[in-house]
């Protein structure tokens, strides 16, 4: 089964993502920020990460290029999923190691169209 992180600062988007990848026959793992994804991935390597990008602390862009650096996460795929539409914030994300980019507002479909091109 495969195992996908969801990092998302906001509970009700983190929870929404969590339900559409459960019901997609994903085996999810969360985190509220990407200091506390870093913490999940040490003892779970995820087979794909989902993330924000704009969050407290650790954004999501820092998060990609952590794992991109790190030999045991650098093949990852990660997927965005985030409020920043603008073509030029696409590029940047793609730079940092973002596989897919999902804009907000997201569907299920729009989820799990992302995990299939990924897997």
């Amino acid at each position: 089964m495969t195992t996908v992180l969801v990092v998302e600062d906001t509970a009700s988007e983190r929870d929404l993502i969590v339900g559409y990848l459960v019901e997609g026959g994903y085996k999810v793992i969360s985190a509220s920020n990407g200091q506390e994804a870093l913490k999940e991935i040490e003892g779970k390597r995820p087979d794909v990460v989902i993330t924000d990008l704009v969050m407290p602390g650790m954004s999501g862009l820092e998060l990609c290029r952590s794992l991109k650096k790190n030999n045991e996460t650098k093949d990852v795929p990660i997927v965005a999923c985030t409020s920043k539409n603008q073509e030029l914030d696409k590029l940047w994300g793609m730079k940092q190691g973002v596989n897919v980019y999902i804009t907000k507002p997201f569907s299920r479909e729009d989820i799990l169209r992302a995990m299939r091109s990924v897997i």
